[in-house]
């Protein structure tokens, strides 16, 4: 029972660190308008979807154990891999936001004097977010004991993932143009030289 209470102290820490890192980008983007909204019920689908799945499903387990029947015996080798994996996602979700800059938003928006970045984690992959998010889903299922609690991470990446990611990209390409289309063409979406 101890290995489990430290894996959901470890991911716990992940969420801090998650919050900490995102706080700040949010706070920045509120200062350079909006030239291009393109928001959508798709767009808030897959927000909570993946709220729900990384946030409050694997919060409530934390808090209270619920789903108790889909619990089973922590090992110290899953929490090392849980560990290293919500290390990484966090890790290159800092890094994308501090890539990003005035660029960054939640939502399909394009600010003011927008920029096509490619540098940092956006030289390997055109949209390294996700990746950290496939990350944390990763290291939520080896942190936190439960099979439940491990697929509802899965799912909520998934389900935002693939209601946005097309949309992002054909935005990216009406406001870009050839310079994104010639970026696509040498990086893969979200895991470097496979996809």
């Amino acid at each position: 029972m101890a290995l489990v209470s430290l894996g959901k102290i470890i991911w716990a820490m992940g969420v801090v660190a998650w919050y900490l890192i995102r706080r700040p980008a949010e706070r920045r983007a509120r200062r350079h308008r909006i030239v291009s909204n393109q928001r959508s019920t798709r767009d808030k689908v897959g927000l909570v979807s993946a709220s729900v799945g990384l946030g409050l499903i694997p919060g409530l387990f934390a808090l209270t154990g619920f789903p108790h029947e889909a619990t089973y015996s922590a090992r110290p080798i899953s929490l090392l891999l849980g560990a290293v994996l919500y290390a990484a996602a966090m890790w290159i979700f800092r890094r994308t936001h501090k890539e990003l800059g005035k660029n960054w938003s939640i939502s399909l928006e394009i600010r003011e004097e927008h920029e096509l970045i490619a540098s940092g984690p956006y030289a390997l992959v055109r949209h390294p977010m996700y990746t950290s998010f496939l990350l944390m889903a990763g290291g939520q299922a080896f942190l936190l004991a439960n099979w439940i609690v491990g697929l509802a991470g899965f799912a909520g990446f998934a389900v935002l993932f693939f209601l946005r990611v097309d949309k992002e990209e054909q935005m990216m390409l009406e406001f870009f143009g050839s310079r994104y289309r010639e970026y696509m063409r040498r990086t893969k979406r979200i895991i470097p030289y496979v996809y």
